[in-house]
């Protein structure tokens, strides 16, 4: 045997070893994903979009939060997190929308203040989900 064979065989088997740790990983994390409840998915991922919608909104506790501003992003992510917690609510219940209907508005109200030329009413990032945001 020679031992570019040899070395082929060792780099196959290395393979294989990396290829079944690997499966076994994405196994794992298949497991540990099917035992989180789907409202805490949903809350999690709304939650998110509510952080980085608020940095680009302007609201980050920063030095550079003005730097950090992009409102065509904001509005993105506004609209994005409104469909989201409009077609989750009545999944999730009140307990879980109440507080993310609150953080959205909020998110509404500040693009509404960041923006150098309001929105019709109706028309700001999310209103076609929530209506118009005063």
């Amino acid at each position: 045997m020679s031992t570019e064979d040899s070395n082929s065989r060792n780099s196959y088997s290395e393979d294989t070893a990396t290829a079944t740790t690997a499966d076994a990983g994405v196994s794992q994390q298949i497991r540990d994903i099917a035992e989180v409840p789907a409202v805490e998915v949903i809350t999690t991922g709304a939650v998110h979009l509510m952080s980085a919608a608020a940095v680009k909104v302007g609201l980050a506790d920063d030095p550079n939060a003005e730097d950090l501003k992009d409102l065509d992003e904001a509005r993105k992510l506004i609209t994005a997190l409104a469909g989201l917690v409009t077609a989750a609510a009545p999944e999730i219940g009140s307990q879980h929308a109440g507080p993310l209907r609150d953080g959205l508005r909020s998110l509404q109200l500040a693009f509404r203040e960041a923006s150098l030329i309001p929105d019709a009413p109706g028309k700001g990032p999310g209103e076609k989900f929530t209506g118009p945001v005063n």
